[in-house]
């Protein structure tokens, strides 16, 4: 249980930014007597900055574009950790990452994983009659632990119907042979990656999914995470490049998309189903010729400054989100769990901490008020920039000792290129004493044996691991 106590919640209130009931009465959610459908579409390592939707004047992200049109895109979506195993369990949850206990990317042998005592939106939409389904990684188990009954799998996670890998697609993102269905191994699949996880999806929403129950779709693709697979196709758009593979790459995660907003229509439930698309951190690779783009962000994955966090966030709902808008409230992926409870009209857990909250009035880009700032802490990020919170306009990035601070006006200087810590020393440490607070409050009520016994050697530089 969180020891969040009321004063320090007096503190927080007083400098976040709230809203009125006004504008949160005229964006309120669902008045028709049918429940919406859900869909999480979520990329793997896509930067800020990867598609035309976002100002990448060469990627070509047609279906991104559309989604945008349709709906609305945030300016300001962040991941909730800088890599992929923390980001994804907060989706889920609602909790940020060191809360739930997936405080570190589950690629080895561990001890973490997403624990059964855990609640997922999916878990709660199925107690009120939906069917869930997720395809693609999962990633939200260490590698012993995959697919061994003993440990909770996506069926304990409240999925009716999955076929997921545990990371990559492996051997290779093209022909993987390592997808798992409903506990049983598929074998060797021709195609790519993207585009098998959204034929999956597309299946089983045309040939299995019950159409008189509403239902919860999570689409989780690989791409564009290393190994880089491309089809020809897509590879041939950007013929001469010196980044032709990634850059490809991203438009066939894109054609996923489509495939899966075609399906949609195709079933007839476009217009009842809330879609959001996003990526789970900032780009991989070194600069944006052999990688990824921050859009000009600092810092790549693994970073808690803005290209590591800072990700892609489209919304769409028909009418409910206005066509063709743009939101710049800051939204996380822990979001996501609050957004679809508060839409489908289920109340959040009173048990535990959430540290998200419902993004219904960000939708018309209202500010939303936080009882938690957003708070990141990445384990395997540079030293200097372990962990990071928002609150309003300010953000604070501090080192993985918590000895020294950097402080920002992120909305003016979204390229962290100012650093106010050393001119501003009041605002600094009343960020510093809320920073320690919420990391109190996260480390007391988080699995810590997990992080504090963990063996793995602490980053270039850097004391501590996690």
């Amino acid at each position: 249980m969180s020891n969040f106590g009321p004063s320090r919640i007096v503190v927080l209130l007083a400098l976040l930014v709230s809203f009125s009931d006004d504008a949160r009465s005229e964006s309120s959610p669902e008045t028709s007597s049918t429940k919406p459908n859900i869909v999480v579409f979520v990329a793997d390592d896509m930067g800020w900055g990867d598609s035309a939707t976002y100002g990448n004047e060469r990627i070509q992200t047609p279906n991104m574009d559309k989604l945008a049109s349709q709906g609305v895109k945030f300016t300001q979506c962040y991941s909730a950790c800088g890599v992929c195993s923390p980001s994804r369990s907060a989706i889920l949850t609602g909790r940020t990452p060191f809360r739930n206990g997936v405080w570190r990317h589950l690629s080895g042998n561990h001890p973490a994983h997403l624990r059964a005592s855990e609640i997922t939106y999916p878990e709660l939409l199925k107690e009120v009659g939906y069917e869930t389904c997720h395809v693609g990684k999962w990633h939200l188990l260490s590698k012993q632990q995959f697919n061994e009954p003993e440990f909770p799998q996506p069926g304990d996670h409240g999925y009716d119907y999955w076929m997921y890998t545990q990371n990559n697609a492996i051997p290779s993102h093209k022909n993987p042979d390592n997808f798992i269905r409903n506990g049983e191994p598929v074998g060797e699949l021709e195609g790519y990656s993207a585009l098998l996880v959204a034929a999956e999806a597309t299946h089983w929403l045309k040939d299995i999914h019950d159409s008189s129950k509403p239902f919860a779709l999570s689409v989780w693709v690989h791409e564009p995470h290393k190994p880089i697979a491309t089809d020809s196709r897509f590879q041939s758009l950007y013929e001469g490049h010196p980044n032709s593979k990634y850059m490809g790459n991203i438009t066939q995660m894109d054609h996923a998309l489509g495939m899966v907003m075609d399906a949609l229509d195709e079933q007839g439930v476009s217009e009842n189903t809330f879609l959001f698309f996003t990526s789970d951190n900032g780009p991989e690779g070194q600069n944006a010729r052999t990688g990824g783009s921050t859009g000009g962000l600092r810092g790549r994955k693994r970073s808690d400054h803005e290209g590591g966090i800072r990700v892609p966030g489209l919304a769409r709902w028909p009418g409910h989100i206005s066509a063709g808008t743009t939101s710049d409230v800051p939204v996380v992926g822990s979001d996501i769990f609050a957004t679809v409870l508060d839409i489908v009209g289920i109340p959040l857990p009173t048990d535990r901490t959430i540290d998200g909250v419902s993004m219904v009035p960000a939708l018309a880009n209202q500010p939303l008020q936080r009882k938690v700032p957003l708070f990141w802490r990445t384990h395997v990020s540079p030293p200097d920039n372990r962990v990071a919170m928002r609150i309003g306009d300010w953000k604070i990035v501090g080192n993985e000792t918590l000895t020294k601070f950097q402080l920002y006006d992120i909305q003016k200087d979204w390229k962290e290129e100012n650093d106010l810590a050393d001119k501003m020393p009041e605002k600094t440490e009343e960020m510093k004493n809320i920073l320690f607070q919420v990391w109190n409050d996260i480390e007391a009520e988080g699995p810590s044996e997990w992080w504090k016994n963990e063996s793995q050697r602490p980053s270039k530089g850097g004391t501590l691991n996690y």
